[in-house]
Protein backbone atom coordinates (compact mmCIF):
# COMPACT_ATOMS: atom_id res chain seq x y z
CA UNK A 1 0.00 0.00 0.00
CA UNK A 2 1.55 3.35 -0.97
CA UNK A 3 0.40 6.36 1.46
CA UNK A 4 0.14 9.52 -0.06
CA UNK A 5 0.27 13.17 1.47
CA UNK A 6 -2.40 15.17 0.66
CA UNK A 7 -0.64 18.79 2.49
CA UNK A 8 -0.97 22.07 0.26
CA UNK A 9 2.58 23.82 0.02
CA UNK A 10 1.01 25.77 2.91
CA UNK A 11 0.14 23.58 5.33
CA UNK A 12 3.34 21.65 4.61
CA UNK A 13 5.05 25.10 5.46
CA UNK A 14 3.14 25.58 8.84
CA UNK A 15 3.51 21.69 9.73
CA UNK A 16 7.49 21.73 9.18
CA UNK A 17 8.20 24.71 10.87
CA UNK A 18 6.02 24.19 13.74
CA UNK A 19 8.77 22.17 15.16
CA UNK A 20 10.79 24.66 17.40
CA UNK A 21 13.66 23.29 16.38
CA UNK A 22 13.57 23.45 12.36
CA UNK A 23 11.99 26.97 12.98
CA UNK A 24 14.97 28.13 15.33
CA UNK A 25 17.53 26.51 12.94
CA UNK A 26 16.30 28.17 9.81
CA UNK A 27 16.20 31.87 11.63
CA UNK A 28 19.52 31.38 12.75
CA UNK A 29 21.13 30.32 9.40
CA UNK A 30 19.12 33.65 7.66
CA UNK A 31 19.30 35.94 9.96
CA UNK A 32 22.33 35.35 12.23
CA UNK A 33 24.91 33.66 9.73
CA UNK A 34 23.99 30.62 11.52
CA UNK A 35 24.92 31.54 15.25
CA UNK A 36 22.65 30.31 18.01
CA UNK A 37 21.09 33.55 18.72
CA UNK A 38 17.65 31.99 18.76
CA UNK A 39 16.89 28.70 20.86
CA UNK A 40 13.88 26.12 20.45
CA UNK A 41 13.19 25.96 23.90
CA UNK A 42 13.05 29.81 24.46
CA UNK A 43 10.09 29.60 21.67
CA UNK A 44 6.82 30.18 22.91
CA UNK A 45 3.91 30.11 20.30
CA UNK A 46 2.16 33.65 19.57
CA UNK A 47 -1.62 34.01 18.95
CA UNK A 48 -1.35 35.69 15.21
CA UNK A 49 -4.99 36.35 14.34
CA UNK A 50 -5.66 40.11 13.53
CA UNK A 51 -8.60 42.55 12.05
CA UNK A 52 -8.94 45.85 10.86
CA UNK A 53 -11.35 48.04 9.88
CA UNK A 54 -11.16 49.39 6.86
CA UNK A 55 -13.56 52.51 6.63
CA UNK A 56 -13.27 54.91 3.62
CA UNK A 57 -16.75 57.03 2.56
CA UNK A 58 -18.05 54.47 0.73
CA UNK A 59 -17.69 50.99 2.71
CA UNK A 60 -16.64 50.01 5.47
CA UNK A 61 -14.51 46.72 5.21
CA UNK A 62 -13.55 44.12 7.93
CA UNK A 63 -9.76 42.49 6.74
CA UNK A 64 -9.08 39.21 8.83
CA UNK A 65 -5.06 38.25 8.33
CA UNK A 66 -3.49 35.92 9.55
CA UNK A 67 0.23 34.57 9.30
CA UNK A 68 1.71 31.48 9.00
CA UNK A 69 4.08 31.22 11.96
CA UNK A 70 4.98 33.68 14.62
CA UNK A 71 6.69 32.90 17.57
CA UNK A 72 8.24 34.94 20.67
CA UNK A 73 11.24 35.05 22.15
CA UNK A 74 14.31 36.72 23.36
CA UNK A 75 17.52 38.01 21.71
CA UNK A 76 19.99 38.73 24.03
CA UNK A 77 17.04 39.85 26.64
CA UNK A 78 14.84 41.67 24.17
CA UNK A 79 11.38 40.07 23.78
CA UNK A 80 10.92 39.95 19.55
CA UNK A 81 8.42 38.03 17.48
CA UNK A 82 9.47 35.84 14.59
CA UNK A 83 7.45 35.32 11.54
CA UNK A 84 7.21 33.01 8.56
CA UNK A 85 4.93 34.04 5.44
CA UNK A 86 4.97 31.29 2.88
CA UNK A 87 3.86 32.07 -0.47
CA UNK A 88 3.69 29.34 -3.21
CA UNK A 89 3.40 31.72 -6.23
CA UNK A 90 4.80 34.94 -7.05
CA UNK A 91 2.96 37.76 -5.42
CA UNK A 92 4.48 40.98 -6.15
CA UNK A 93 2.33 42.24 -3.75
CA UNK A 94 3.67 40.32 -0.88
CA UNK A 95 6.00 42.96 1.38
CA UNK A 96 3.06 44.88 1.45
CA UNK A 97 1.00 42.49 3.39
CA UNK A 98 4.04 41.42 5.92
CA UNK A 99 4.04 45.65 6.11
CA UNK A 100 0.39 45.49 6.72
CA UNK A 101 0.82 42.42 9.01
CA UNK A 102 3.45 44.36 11.37
CA UNK A 103 1.78 47.56 11.49
CA UNK A 104 -1.04 45.76 12.77
CA UNK A 105 0.62 44.16 15.45
CA UNK A 106 2.26 47.47 16.51
CA UNK A 107 -0.74 49.18 16.69
CA UNK A 108 -1.99 46.51 18.87
CA UNK A 109 0.65 46.44 21.05
CA UNK A 110 -0.10 50.36 21.20
CA UNK A 111 -3.59 49.15 22.81
CA UNK A 112 -2.24 47.02 25.26
CA UNK A 113 -1.44 49.40 28.54
CA UNK A 114 0.31 47.06 29.96
CA UNK A 115 3.86 46.88 27.66
CA UNK A 116 6.11 49.48 28.85
CA UNK A 117 7.93 49.50 24.77
CA UNK A 118 6.77 47.94 21.26
CA UNK A 119 7.96 44.31 20.87
CA UNK A 120 10.39 44.26 17.59
CA UNK A 121 9.07 42.23 14.85
CA UNK A 122 10.76 40.39 12.47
Amino acid sequence: MILTNNLTPDSACRTFFSNDIYFASFSNAILFDGKQVIRPERLVRYENDMSLIIDDTKSAEDKKRRRDIVVKTDVDGVCCLFSIEHQSTIDKNMVIRCGNYEMLEYLKQLKNKKLKRLVPQV
